[in-house]
Order: C-alpha cells, then sequence, then structure tokens
C-alpha cells in the first residue's frame, strides 16, 4: 500500500486536538490541498487551520518542496502565518511520513516535528510538536482524511 498524503495531489480535512504547554487541549479542523509540479519531484501544499470553539487566530501554512529521485527523503520550506518563514526535511517510510523543521532566524529556537501515520490510504493519524529552546512549546493530534472531490 502507497501513500497517498504528500506523495500524490489531493484534498485532505484534518480534525482533532492542539495542545499548548500551560493550557487545556482545544478542538482544531483543517483543510490540506497537495498539488504537484509536471516533473514530479516539486510538491506544494497549502493548510488552513481554524480552531472552533476558541478565539484562537487561524494558521495557514505555504510549503514548497522536493521530493529526492529515491522518494524516500524531501526538503521543504513554509510560510507559515505563526512562525514565520521554516525550512525542514522529511523521511517516507513503508507507513509514516516523518519530518522534522527549524524556524529561519528565530531567536526562540522553535523547531518542530511531525509524524503523520497511514491507517490506510485516505486516513491518516497525525502528531505534531513545537520545541522552543528545550521546552515543548505545544503539540498537535490529529486525524486527516482524503476527499476526492
Amino acid at each position: 500500500m502507497a501513500h497517498t498524503f504528500l506523495v500524490q495531489p489531493g484534498k485532505w480535512t484534518l480534525e482533532g486536538n492542539w495542545i499548548e504547554r500551560d493550557s487545556m487541549p482545544i478542538r482544531v479542523k483543517g483543510r490540506t490541498l497537495v498539488g504537484w509540479s509536471k516533473d514530479n519531484f516539486w510538491f506544494t501544499m497549502v493548510t488552513k487551520l481554524t480552531f472552533p470553539e476558541s478565539d484562537r487566530e487561524e494558521l495557514t501554512m505555504a510549503y514548497k518542496g522536493r521530493i529526492d529521485s529515491d522518494e524516500r527523503r524531501f526538503t521543504f520550506v513554509v510560510d507559515d502565518s505563526s512562525l514565520g518563514k521554516v525550512e525542514g526535511e522529511g523521511i517516507i517510510g513503508p507507513d509514516s511520513i516523518t519530518q522534522r523543521y527549524w524556524v529561519m532566524g528565530d531567536k526562540k529556537m522553535r523547531t518542530g516535528f511531525q509524524t503523520l501515520y497511514r491507517r490506510d490510504n485516505n486516513i491518516y493519524s497525525l502528531a505534531s510538536g513545537i520545541i522552543a529552546g528545550q521546552n515543548l512549546e505545544s503539540t498537535m493530534e490529529a486525524i486527516i482524511t482524503r476527499h476526492d472531490s
């Protein structure tokens, strides 16, 4: 069973929880659109996260990345509405996609990670976190579901 998230174009929805260091979890919902260039090595991804039961501002992330010719490793840049300019790398495993990233020129020394575990071709479990210096600042746990239309 091959991956469908990131490595194929598609529309995805996200539902889960956002958990900040000193706060109770809040509900998060989102949409992600993955696109591919004609050469099949460059991808784009746009994600919008909203917090329907909170006054927290929505987050948007615009990715551009490239999967290496071995189809196992990738690099990317992100314009993140909260973090700013971000760079990162990832590895595509048989059942998971794992990435790490770092915020460019950030005085808080923020970095992060994200792991997507494939439950089936249309559903992934997501676990992610943002680290500031040596402290885990926030995490997110969610289910991501693919939609054909």
